[in-house]
């Protein structure tokens, strides 16, 4: 992320510091009346309301497509926003102040302005310096703008919502990591990806490797479902009285108005989207263009949210067995030959442990890709991962880090992250080579217990190899493996070549100094694990 914006873990580290220190105000939410509303979807005979029909999708079957490149999945979004004529759904966790965020916003109030019911859902805690353009948003006609378990202080300063933090951590400290886009209720677009420069390849520091699925057919209702149940929810606030409440004066209209034109004018000329996909099939903006479709149909396809209460601190009405990342977990019960995990942060915990061991005594090939040390942007993760490292080697799991410098040993990669340093984002898991589970959802304790997510579980091989392909795990591009020393007294690193042959051989997490290791050790004994 841009390091004008929190760190999510650091933030909670140095709110955790602060509370002794700092006194103010963490304000008080205000009292709302939240007009409910529900899913408004597309005539049949509409463009977006036909595609199912058009891609030959049958009643009850769901249709998908994998989106690896970050060009294809902005496109995608932008394309959708444009041909929507009824409703627009988007629920995320960061929106970025950045040229990708402020072209979604601007097309939302475009499309809004010509109709279309707009209702952007955001978590409140990386829209600092934002609020003038939900604003102007939300004060659009046929645009509403909701925010999630929201901070009521001085929203225009990182430090006071740092301070707040610390004073209301208790609540503050729960946010919504949901990832979701629906268009005219008709279609969807769920996976990894917020609202941001890097996960689109855009950024200049640092950028994503990500991903998402576009949907179509049987399993939108149910996304419908889930985005309305959040919507509707007592944990989310609209945000011209939150606005109001931290002291913004949000009557000025046509003054916030102009304000939006000024600030969402594009600064910059994107490259030109790809011709084709990884895939080789057209960008979804053609696709609709001449009404011809490329989905992969599913055998089955499943959604499934944590419910919004789960940030309630009072609430203890939520089982674990009802969190998805339980769920997730159970599902991996079904494995007889292969799962493959792919997650930018791996603690796995203690219910993790157990059923990876009880898939290891069947004979089951678990493999797990997350990030390394250097390339982490919440390093402190890599410090709860190395808690799990010699036992899951034990067990035999084959255990891969991704290296920023590795992936730029490959022109392609190098072209497209440039001086950027390459991250992994996406949120993958494959069973049997037939499954694949995509979402929000990391594989550590505050997805878990603290945060709320979604996901969806997708039955089809074909989709299977396709993502895979996409990632080209199967040349082991870009990562180092995690060994076991001689001995099994702690790890190595050993560099994957791309045909499969070890590389060289570290002691040490590659591309880091003593310093630094140091420094995260000194740090990780203030942060307890179920905050990582």
């Amino acid at each position: 992320m841009h390091a004008t914006r929190m760190a999510g873990r650091a933030a909670r580290l140095a709110a955790l510091c602060l509370i002794a220190l700092l006194a103010g105000c963490a304000g008080v939410l205000p009292r709302v009346a939240r007009t409910p509303s529900q899913t408004l979807v597309a005539p049949a005979d509409t463009t977006l309301g036909s595609i199912a029909a058009d891609a030959g999708l049958r009643p009850g079957q769901t249709g998908a497509w994998p989106m690896v490149q970050g060009a294809i999945a902005i496109d995608a979004r932008l394309a959708l926003i444009e041909q929507a004529t009824t409703s627009l759904d988007l629920q995320y966790y960061l929106v970025g102040d950045d040229e990708t965020g402020h072209q979604i916003l601007r097309a939302l109030r475009d499309a809004a302005n010509r109709g279309v019911r707009v209702r952007l859902l955001v978590d409140d805690l990386y829209t600092a310096g934002l609020d003038r353009l939900l604003i102007a948003l939300a004060q659009t006609p046929n645009a509403e703008v909701r925010i999630f378990n929201p901070i009521i202080t001085a929203r225009d300063s990182s430090l006071r919502r740092l301070i707040a933090m610390g004073l209301d951590f208790k609540r503050l400290d729960h946010r919504m990591h949901n990832k979701l886009f629906i268009a005219d209720g008709r279609v969807a677009v769920a996976g990894g990806r917020n609202l941001a420069d890097e996960y689109f390849l855009r950024g200049r520091q640092s950028n994503f490797i990500d991903f998402d699925l576009f949907l179509a057919g049987a399993i939108v209702p149910q996304l419908n479902h889930w985005f309305d149940l959040y919507w509707n929810s007592e944990q989310v606030y609209p945000a011209l009285p939150v606005e109001r409440a931290s002291g913004m004066d949000v009557d000025d209209v046509e003054g916030w108005r102009e304000a939006f034109e000024r600030a969402t004018l594009p600064k910059r000329v994107e490259p030109p989207t790809p011709a084709l996909d990884s895939f080789g099939a057209p960008p979804l903006r053609q696709q609709v263009a001449e009404r011809r479709y490329r989905l992969v149909v599913a055998d089955d396809a499943l959604s499934y949210a944590d419910s919004p209460d789960k940030i309630d601190p009072a609430n203890h009405s939520i089982a674990i067995a009802d969190t998805l990342t339980h769920r997730f977990y159970q599902r991996l019960d079904e494995a007889h030959e292969d799962v493959l995990l792919i997650s930018p942060y791996f603690i796995p915990g203690t219910e993790a442990i157990k059923r990876i061991g009880e898939l290891r005594r069947q004979d089951v090939h678990v493999a797990v890709l997350t990030n390394s040390l250097a390339v982490s942007d919440e390093p402190l993760v890599s410090v709860g991962t190395e808690r799990y490292q010699i036992e899951l080697l034990k067990m035999g799991v084959e255990l891969y880090e991704l290296s920023s410098t590795r992936l730029k040993l490959d022109s392609t990669l190098r072209n497209l992250l440039g001086d950027s340093i390459g991250r992994l984002h996406a949120k993958l898991g494959f069973i049997d080579h037939k499954s694949l589970l995509v979402g929000s959802m990391n594989l550590d304790p505050r997805s878990a217990t603290i945060n709320t997510e979604i996901g969806i579980i997708v039955q089809s091989p074909t989709l299977v190899q396709m993502v895979t392909s996409g990632f080209r795990i199967g040349t082991l591009l870009g990562v180092y493996r995690v060994e076991l020393r001689p001995g099994g007294r702690g790890v190595r690193w050993t560099a994957m070549n791309p045909d499969g042959s070890p590389g060289e051989e570290l002691d040490t997490d590659p591309d880091t100094s003593w310093g630094q290791r140091l420094r995260l050790l000194f740090l990780s004994v203030f942060v307890p694990e179920s905050q990582l």
